[in-house]
C-alpha cells in the first residue's frame, strides 16, 4: 500500500533533515577555524634525523665561536599563500615547570619587548646579582629566509645558522625556533648544546605538607644549579612517631628541569596520617649523579574531632561545677560548738552555753 505524504509532514522531515546536517557540518567548521594553515618542523635528511627522517626537535652541538646549521620545513597545508616570519628564542620554565619560551628581540629604538626578560646563563643561581646575559636565542640567523612566503599546497624548507659566541659558557642553552602568522605561533624546540665540562646538580628547597587527610599534598622546589637540563625523578619518605609512615615511592617527575630554572612542584600525599607528627623527607635524583633532599616537619590533628571533644570536657567540667556549688549553698552553717552561728545552743538565739561537763572517774572531789 502506498504511504501518502501530507505537505506538514514532508516540511517537518525537512527541517529536521537540515537541523542534522548543520550539526554535522558546524564542528568541522570550527576545527578548520582553529587550524593554522601551515605547520613547522625540523628537515629530514640530516644527520641528526631519525630512522625515517622524522625529527621531533632539532640537536645541535658545537665548541665556542662555531657555526652550527640546520633546516626548518614550512608546509602550507591551504589554498592561498601564507607569509611566515621566523626568529630564534630563548627557553624557560615557568613556575610550574612548563617549557616557555621569551618573547621577542626589543623594538626598535633599544626599547624592550613589552615582557622580554634575559635569559640566565646555564650554571647561574637564580636570584643572584649578575649582568643580564643574551639567551641562545639571539645566536640564531635566518638571512633572507626570515620571512617566507609559501605558495599554496607547498613546502618550503629554510636554512638557518646558530653562532656559538667565544666566550659562551659549556653546557645546555635551551632554544626554539619560532614561525608566526597573523598571531599564531608554532615552536620547534632546539637542545642546544656547548662543548666542554658538564656539571648535573640540583637543591630542593621549601618543602611543605599542605591539606589534610587524602587530600594532602608535599610542596618543594627544585633549583637546577648546574649546566645540564635535567630530568629529575622524586622519592618522598615519611617517618612518624610511631614508626615509618608510607610515603610516595620513587617516581619521575614531568618537569625538564633546565639550567639555571627553578620550579615549585607539588606530589599528592593519600597516604597521609590522621594523627602523628611526622617529619617528611624529599630525596631528587638526576641522570649525571645529581641528587638532592629536603625535609620539614608536619603535625597532623583531626582538629573538627579535637574541638567536638574540648566542647564536651569544658561542657562536663562547667556541670561538675555548678553541682558542687549547690551543694555547699544548701548545706546549713553551725557554731563552734554545736553548729550556732553565735556560739549557744541550735536554735535558742543569745542562750549561755551550760557549763562544761567532767568525765566521771570513780574517785572522790
Amino acid at each position: 500500500m502506498p504511504v501518502l505524504h501530507s505537505p506538514g509532514r514532508d516540511a517537518r522531515l525537512l527541517l529536521v533533515l537540515l537541523a542534522a546536517a548543520a550539526l554535522h557540518t558546524v564542528p568541522a567548521a570550527s576545527a578548520a577555524a582553529d587550524e593554522p594553515g601551515w605547520t613547522a618542523e625540523p628537515a629530514a635528511g640530516t644527520a641528526a634525523a631519525r630512522p625515517g627522517g622524522a625529527r621531533p626537535y632539532f640537536y645541535l652541538e658545537g665548541a665556542p665561536a662555531a657555526v652550527l646549521e640546520d633546516r626548518l620545513a614550512l608546509t602550507n597545508t591551504t589554498d592561498q599563500e601564507r607569509t611566515v616570519t621566523l626568529r630564534g628564542a630563548d627557553a624557560h620554565n615557568t613556575a610550574d615547570g612548563a617549557l616557555a619560551v621569551r618573547p621577542a628581540a626589543p623594538a626598535p629604538g633599544g626599547v624592550p619587548a613589552p615582557g622580554a626578560v634575559s635569559a640566565p646563563a646555564p650554571g647561574a643561581v637564580p636570584g643572584a646579582a649578575s649582568a643580564p646575559v643574551p639567551g641562545a636565542g639571539t645566536w640564531f640567523s635566518f638571512g633572507a629566509g626570515a620571512t617566507v612566503k609559501i605558495p599554496p599546497r607547498t613546502r618550503a624548507v629554510v636554512p638557518f645558522t646558530v653562532t656559538v659566541p667565544p666566550a659562551s659558557s659549556p653546557g645546555d642553552h635551551p632554544a626554539a625556533v619560532i614561525a608566526a602568522e597573523a598571531g599564531r605561533e608554532v615552536g620547534v624546540r632546539v637542545h642546544l648544546r656547548v662543548s666542554g665540562p658538564t656539571l648535573a646538580a640540583l637543591t630542593v628547597e621549601d618543602v611543605a605538607v599542605r591539606g589534610r587527610g587524602a587530600a594532602s599534598v608535599v610542596a618543594y622546589t627544585l633549583v637546577n644549579r648546574g649546566n645540564v637540563a635535567l630530568a629529575p625523578e622524586v622519592d618522598i619518605r615519611a617517618e612518624g612517631a610511631f614508626g615509618e609512615v608510607p610515603g610516595r615511592g620513587p617516581r619521575a617527575v614531568p618537569v625538564e628541569l633546565l639550567p639555571g630554572q627553578r620550579s615549585e612542584l607539588t606530589e599528592p600525599w593519600p597516604g597521609a596520617p590522621a594523627l602523628d607528627r611526622v617529619r617528611v623527607t624529599v630525596t631528587v635524583t638526576a641522570s649525571g649523579g645529581a641528587r638532592a633532599a629536603g625535609a620539614a616537619s608536619a603535625w597532623f590533628v583531626p582538629w573538627r574531632a579535637a574541638g567536638w571533644t574540648g566542647l564536651g570536657l569544658l561542657g562536663l567540667g562547667g556541670t561538675a561545677l555548678g553541682a558542687l556549688f549547690l551543694v555547699r549553698g544548701g548545706r546549713p552553717r553551725r557554731g563552734p560548738a554545736d553548729g550556732g552561728a553565735d556560739g549557744g545552743p541550735a536554735g535558742t538565739p543569745g542562750a549561755t552555753p551550760p557549763a562544761p561537763q567532767h568525765e566521771l572517774t570513780g574517785a572522790s572531789r
